[in-house]
Formats: C-alpha cells, structure tokens, sequence
C-alpha cells in the first residue's frame, strides 16, 4: 500500500519541491495550498500523515492543525520559518506530533516522514509483549488500540497512544529521554524533545485531575519521565 500524504503550503515553489520529494520515496503527495482545499483532501483521501506550514496567508495553520486533528489521529508534521519558540509550542499545544524549521533537508524531511508513517500502525504485534497494560487508574488494550482511565475511554492520538504505551509497559520506572524519543518518534533532536515535552502536557491534560499538580505522570529533569503505578 503506498502511503498518502497530505501537503499544505501557500508557497507554490516549496509545495511543488514538498511534492517531488515524497513522490521520490514512492508514497502519493496530494498537495494543497489553502485550507478549504486541504480539508476537503483529507476528507475524500484520508491520508496517512499531513505536513502543514503555519504560515498560510489568509489562513491559520494552527487553526488546520487543530481542525485536522478533531478529525483524526493521524500524525501531523509542522513547518516553520519562525525561530519563535512559541509558536512551535503552539504548533505542537495545537496537536502537532512533530515540527521541522525551514530550510531543512530533503533527507531530514524523508526521514521524518518514515518514521511517523511506520510507528503509526492501527494495532501493535502483541506476541512481542502484554496484550493488556495496568498502571494505577489506568487500562490500556494494547490489541484494540485502546484505554482508559476508571472505565473512561481515554481519547488520545497516535502518538499520543504510543507514548502512554511506552510507559506503561514500564510503569513505576523512570524512562530515559533519549529511549522515549528513539521509540515514539524515531529521532532524538531538539524539536523531538520540545514535542515530547508538550506531549507529557497534553497527556497530563487527559489523565490528570489536576495537571498542575500531577499525581499519575512525572517528569525528572535531565533524566526522563516516569508513570506511577500506585498513586496515593
């Protein structure tokens, strides 16, 4: 099956070059260059993945990103021109799984894409470890691609899904940074750590009673994050 992706830009140079480099890889680009364009692609396509430019004229790419990901789980890339470190945080506090700064490399871009493509499988090979996860108030189906916290089913991304995975199966432990970033997102840089740490908030946002003062997921600095199995 080859791999559709779905391309924002309104820069018609940088979306025809964005086209020709995943074409290359053998998956299908299907570009657009406003939002109602956009939406409609994804629509009557259902991609595997979407790289969308904050930087769209007339239109918002936070406010695509943000639509894109009420209507789906699938990864999604951001690119910025800006150094503003803000708006990657917003980009990613938006439901951005990942964010690259332009100019970046063709090979950058490939691999980025890859990796997401390839972790984002509907269901995991369960033979390898446990079909179901307990930690705490937590349940996970790994089989189902499911959880849920006291009997809530817990409404998570993909990437979303695979981080709470990855620490549940290794609760009460505290997980390395650099583990974490080579299993969830396949890479460990600067803009996968700053995703990593947003995701930490928007996990805690969905698991926590109070996320200011988290009880379930810990972050130690310079260290790693752990999820606590008991809690007090």
């Amino acid at each position: 099956m080859r791999h559709k992706i779905l391309l924002v830009d309104d820069d018609a140079d940088i979306l025809n070059l964005l086209a020709s480099v995943v074409g290359r890889t053998g998956m299908v680009a299907l570009p657009a260059r406003e939002t109602p364009a956009a939406l409609a692609l994804f629509e009557a396509e259902r991609p595997d993945l979407a790289i969308v430019d904050l930087m769209l004229g007339a239109w918002s790419g936070f406010d695509l990103v943000s639509d894109l990901r009420a209507r789906s789980d699938v990864p999604i890339i951001v690119l910025t021109a800006r150094n503003s470190d803000d708006d990657k945080v917003r980009g990613l506090e938006s439901g951005a799984d990942d964010y690259l700064i332009k100019p970046f490399s063709h090979r950058e871009l490939i691999a980025r894409i890859r990796a997401h493509v390839r972790r984002n499988r509907p269901s995991y090979d369960v033979r390898a470890g446990r079909a179901i996860l307990r930690a705490g108030p937590l349940l996970m189906n790994v089989a189902q691609h499911s959880a849920e916290k006291e009997g809530r089913l817990l409404d998570l991304t993909a990437t979303e899904f695979r981080l709470l995975h990855y620490l549940m199966d290794r609760a009460s432990t505290v997980v390395p940074t650099a583990a974490i970033l080579r299993e969830v997102w396949g890479h460990d840089d600067a803009p996968a750590r700053e995703a990593l740490r947003v995701m930490v908030y928007r996990l805690r946002r969905k698991l926590e009673e109070d996320p200011t003062s988290p009880r379930l997921l810990h972050t130690v600095p310079g260290v790693g994050v752990i999820l606590r199995s008991e809690v007090a």
